[in-house]
């Protein structure tokens, strides 16, 4: 195997959104990061207790509508997926991420803002190997009518199946394999969605007071309410993969294996690597 070298961002790079759900406005910037550090998170607003928080998936405290990572002391930064799956897009191993709130900002629902900021900062080669985790047997979570596994291949995919009762989005299947798609032309833009009906209830719950046609799609009876319509064909079974990219990025490194699921979600995806890394004779580092 060709060696994979590290990287980071050449220089600082900031942007300023709101949050999907808390609504709060929220400014963050991206710095490089020595290698072999991984992806941090800071945040800068919080005083008394410890303000960092890696992004592991071990640090995950909740999955619902969206990834939530937290430390020890309780400090936690949510909806990181899609800032993740543009790491993962970019190849950047190691970055710190302060913001000045609770949230990643979600800017337009999609990671290719998040890609636009990486090119912006450029990308620096680092001088150590990446972490690459080979899969050697077949691992899969099943719960009800969802499941998700891996299984081991020669290169990093994810084949995923949704499937509707709403004619908008109804059943949608895609692969995206890194060895012949495009992460920046393919997949980072797919945004998230939602339905209108389910908004009310969701702001009841404190959930969902950022969202608006500008960074989601709306789905309304058997309709798509934004005006411009969709990015791709299949965008809603798109941006679940690159929900999976992002959450399965928090592995800390680049995975040789094939995912596959089926309405599978945030929580589904952080009990499989879960269990993946719990087997010891599931995986290996390559060398």
């Amino acid at each position: 195997m060709q060696t994979l070298l590290q990287h980071t961002i050449a220089q600082d790079v900031s942007c300023v959104g709101v949050g999907l759900h808390s609504g709060a406005k929220v400014r963050m910037t991206l710095r490089p990061a020595r290698e072999n550090s991984g992806i941090r998170f800071i945040r800068k607003d919080v005083r008394g207790f410890d303000p960092e928080i890696q992004a592991d998936f071990r640090n995950v405290t909740s999955t619902t509508l969206g990834t939530t990572l937290a430390n020890n002391e309780g400090t936690l930064v949510s909806t990181v997926e899609h800032l993740m799956a543009a790491f993962w897009g970019c190849n950047i191993d190691n970055a710190v991420v302060e913001l000045d709130g609770p949230e990643v900002p979600i800017m337009d629902g999609s990671a290719e803002p998040f890609v636009f900021l990486i090119e912006c900062a450029g990308i620096a080669e680092q001088k150590a190997p990446r972490r690459v985790v080979e899969v050697l047997k077949s691992v899969e979570i099943i719960e009800n009518d969802k499941h998700v596994s891996v299984v081991p291949a020669d290169a990093f995919s994810v084949a995923l199946e949704i499937d509707f009762a709403n004619k908008a989005i109804a059943n949608q299947h895609a692969v995206f394999r890194s060895s012949d798609i495009s992460f920046k032309s393919d997949l980072c833009r797919a945004r998230t969605f939602g339905f209108e009906h389910e908004v009310e209830k969701m702001r009841e719950m404190g959930l969902a007071r950022g969202g608006s046609l500008d960074n989601a799609i709306v789905v309304s009876g058997d309709k798509v309410l934004n005006k411009d319509g969709l990015r791709y064909r299949d965008e809603f079974v798109r941006h679940k993969i690159l929900d999976c990219i992002g959450d399965f990025y928090l592995a800390g490194g680049l995975i040789l294996g094939k995912f596959s699921g089926y309405r599978s979600g945030h929580t589904l995806n952080n009990r499989l690597l879960h269990a993946f890394f719990a087997d010891k004779s599931a995986w290996r580092l390559a060398s």
